[in-house]
């Protein structure tokens, strides 16, 4: 099975297409934290654990993420309909340009303290279900999943035709299997979705640096 030693072979997608309107608008992936934007930190912790690179699911310029090392994906299907979109991106840059990757892991792109065994516990958690989500503080974090490219065809259909827009009906609908972290010292999938929970992740990190 795969170690931190030795990442699996999944393709990490970073989904940072929200409007941050708690946060007043623009990009959240691009607020600082301890001096580095929040994409830096994910990009740090997520690289090591997945062995066929990152992409970044962003609309707009991409110009304003040039320092992200990997392509970024704009959604696939119009009308801005949300993470499924992004998710979408990501599964179909996979079957296009990586058709050794079975596995697409999708994480929040505000989300700085991302634990480092995620890769590999969603990847030997699967046993037979279609998707493995993260949890934490007993709720599931449905923006942190292991998705396999196979499902492509559906989330399209699901998208378009159907109008869902919602992870969580979605992956309902395909079974799935949750792998849980604790919470202490800091829940690692903390979003930053508010002013608030900037501070709260100011925090962590002082404590983080100086070991209080």
């Amino acid at each position: 099975m795969p170690s931190p030693a030795t990442p699996p072979r999944v393709l990490g997608l970073i989904l940072a297409g929200g409007l941050a309107r708690r946060m007043g608008g623009g990009d959240k992936p691009l607020l600082r934290l301890g001096g580095r934007t929040l994409l830096d930190r994910i990009a740090e912790r997520l690289a090591p654990q997945c062995g066929a690179g990152l992409v970044l699911s962003a609309n707009g310029d991409p110009a304003r993420f040039a320092d992200f090392p990997g392509p970024v994906l704009p959604d696939p299907v119009p009308g801005l309909p949300g993470p499924l979109a992004g998710i979408l991106a990501g599964l179909d840059f996979a079957a296009g340009h990586r058709p050794d990757v079975t596995h697409v892991l999708s994480v929040s792109g505000d989300a700085p303290f991302l634990p480092g065994d995620l890769a590999v516990r969603l990847v030997r958690t699967l046993d037979g279900a279609t998707v493995a989500v993260a949890a934490s503080g007993g709720r599931e974090h449905y923006t942190v999943a292991l998705w396999p490219v196979v499902l492509r065809t559906d989330l399209r259909s699901t998208l378009v035709e159907r109008g869902e827009r919602r992870v969580g009906a979605f992956m309902a609908r395909h079974g799935t299997r949750a792998v849980a972290w604790p919470t202490d010292p800091i829940d690692p999938f903390l979003n930053v979705n508010t002013p608030e929970d900037l501070a709260v992740a100011e925090a962590a990190t002082r404590a983080a640096w100086t070991g209080a």
